[in-house]
């Protein structure tokens, strides 16, 4: 299933250069994670070096009006 066509997640994709380190990287996506609520769904690294990584998080609800104070 594509990204796209999964209405239950919404994907961050991001570009990580092939000059940061593994361990760089990954507190990087920590905090993605903690402050965030995203997951790791895909890495993908290239012969230069670089790794395409893709973020995933479960879709909130759209914000609910508070009762009674509808327009």
């Amino acid at each position: 299933m594509t990204e796209a066509a999964d209405p239950d997640w919404e994907y961050a994709p991001l570009r990580i250069p092939a000059d940061v380190t593994r361990s760089i990287a990954a507190a990087q996506l920590s905090l993605h994670a903690e402050f965030g609520g995203w997951e790791l769904a895909r890495v993908q690294r290239y012969v230069d070096g670089t790794r395409r990584v893709v973020l995933r998080r479960k879709r909130r609800p759209s914000a609910v009006p508070l009762p009674g104070l509808s327009a």
